[in-house]
Parts: C-alpha cells; sequence; structure tokens
C-alpha cells in the first residue's frame, strides 16, 4: 500500500495526531477508572475515526464496517484484525 501513495499514510506523516491528546483527554474528561467500567478507546484513535466519517459522511454503523473492511484504515487508526469490532462511534 505504502508504494501506491497511500493518502492516509502522507496525512499521518503530516500531522502529529499526538499533538492532540492532551486536549482530547481534557475535553472527554475521562475519569482515573476508579468506579469500574470498560476501559475508553484511545482518545488519538477516536479523533483519527472522526475525521475519517467526516471525510467520508458516514454514519456510526457504516464507519464500523469500513474500519473492518478497509486494511488502510485499520493501519491509519493503529488497530489490527484482531482488535474488538464494536468501536462505537
Amino acid at each position: 500500500m505504502s508504494k501506491d501513495g497511500d493518502p492516509l499514510e502522507v496525512l499521518q506523516q503530516a500531522v502529529d495526531f499526538e499533538y492532540f491528546r492532551a486536549w482530547l483527554v481534557e475535553g472527554l474528561g475521562y475519569g482515573d477508572g476508579s468506579k469500574g467500567g470498560r476501559p475508553p478507546f484511545d482518545p488519538v484513535m477516536m479523533f483519527k475515526a472522526l475525521i475519517l466519517q467526516a471525510q467520508h459522511n458516514l454514519s456510526d454503523a457504516r464507519m464500523e464496517f469500513m474500519i473492518r473492511d478497509r486494511l488502510s484504515w485499520l493501519r491509519f487508526l493503529g488497530l489490527s484484525l484482531g482488535d474488538p469490532a464494536g468501536l462505537r462511534l
């Protein structure tokens, strides 16, 4: 995929998504986990997923399908084939 000019790879190289992590964590108001519950998804990964969703005008259900269907999207989001399917965007 890289040799063919994957546009998501170019985006990944052009934008330092980790730069947004502190703002995302603060804005989302993540707790310390003391109340239990399912751990949240990585905020930077979800931010990147929302960018893809907006670019392609996808519903949440369609977005979940597209993430599972496209290897380039999995790679961009830092996911692997074995990761949980229910992202719940």
